[in-house]
């Protein structure tokens, strides 16, 4: 269900704005039986009567019907219904209900679509396991659905941390381009990098993310680095990697002090070499990552920032709340929604348009786990 907060006017106009996008999505299928009014308002907390108005709205638009003795159904096979899903939207982001960056952005794209009159589809996408291969299935079904159902656009945040990742986003991708519908990537492209596909690509400069958080931990003394990120992580973790590898030459310091660890922070092994011999900082590639780090050194007695500096990327929400709170890269993401969706409109437009990439400026955030307010801190 949609976990955005609702437009503001009135409640039975909210709801009614919400099963509409629900049966543009064709939630209720070939069937097209709806929930009953009792149903609606447990579901809403309503009262009876204002359930009852929305469907009336959307009985007037055209949306339903009203069987007596029957319940209510689906209308959504006509022409006006056809016509109607023109302006309907989709978010693909397997990695939706586990990233909190990725939330933020599919709820301000919601938002901006509802002020546009788009309904944005975005409730089946909790089902897809991004690490499983039936994640990397059903997302294909799902694609089929807004084939079916007349899609225009979908925003699509590819997936990472799967080894076919690369084959089976581009299968994705090219599958809803032939069928006409438009699509903007989000976050991350779906080959490897440095090359660059031929879809429209929002996202934020990572180079210069790597950049600035290489550059503040050298001005604070570092000299050994120590990259961590997991198995089969997006082609961004490589743009990082690669800012930092700039921020180091442009202080003509020694590139190999800056070791690249990939692996799994549960795995005990990987652990012990992480700290042996302990580098003076490490680098996470999101935010996720630099928390289970933080957990894992606290259990080793390994303390932050005072042994060991820890940064992460992201800036989510619990980047404060854990200790010592988290220096990290924000990510910008009401302007990346904002991008995203204007990008889509555009592709909208004039699909003929070359492929385009908007990058938005990243910024460094500055906390504890850096150890910029330790400078006596001792390795």
């Amino acid at each position: 269900m949609d976990s955005t907060p609702p437009p503001t006017g009135r409640r039975y106009e909210e709801i009614a704005r919400e099963v509409r996008g629900e049966l543009l999505a064709g939630r209720y299928g070939d069937e097209g039986r709806m929930p009953s009014e009792a149903q609606l308002v447990r579901r809403y907390k309503v009262s009876r009567p204002t359930v009852a108005r929305a469907l009336r709205l959307l009985q007037d638009e055209g949306f339903v019907e009203r069987r007596a003795g029957s319940g209510t159904y689906a209308k959504v096979r006509d022409e006006t219904s056809r016509l109607r899903a023109k302006r309907l939207l989709a978010l693909l982001m397997p990695d939706l209900g586990n990233t909190e960056i990725f939330q933020l952005i599919g709820g301000e794209i919601a938002s901006l679509a509802r002020v546009n009159d788009y309904t944005l589809a975005w409730d089946a996408i909790s089902k897809i396991k991004p690490k499983a291969e039936s994640g990397a299935k059903y997302a294909a079904e799902l694609c089929q659905q807004f084939i079916n159902q007349g899609v225009s656009g979908v925003f699509f945040a590819p997936f990472e941390l799967m080894p076919e990742k690369e084959a089976t986003n581009r299968e994705l991708a090219i599958k809803l381009r032939e069928a006409g519908i438009s699509v903007v990537l989000l976050d991350r492209d779906v080959t490897v990098f440095p090359t660059r596909s031929d879809f429209d690509l929002v996202g934020v400069d990572n180079f210069l993310g790597g950049y600035l958080v290489a550059e503040h931990l050298l001005k604070l003394g570092c000299q050994r680095l120590c990259y961590v990120a997991r198995p089969h992580s997006a082609p961004t973790v490589e743009m990082r990697i690669s800012g930092m590898h700039e921020a180091l030459r442009h202080r003509r310091v020694s590139v190999e002090p800056l070791a690249v660890q990939i692996g799994d922070l549960s795995d005990k092994r990987f652990v012990r070499n992480l700290i042996s011999p302990l580098p003076d900082a490490f680098l996470c590639a999101n935010d996720h990552t630099a928390a289970l780090l933080l957990r894992r050194l606290h259990e080793g007695n390994i303390r932050v920032p005072e042994q060991v500096r820890v940064v992460g990327f992201d800036d989510v929400k619990f980047a404060t709340l854990v200790s010592p709170p988290l220096t990290t890269v924000q990510q910008p993401w009401h302007e990346l929604a904002s991008n995203a969706f204007h990008a889509m409109l555009s592709r909208l437009d004039q699909p003929t348009l070359p492929p385009r990439h908007f990058m938005s400026t990243p910024r460094l955030i500055v906390r504890d786990s850096c150890g910029a307010y330790h400078p006596s801190t001792s390795q």
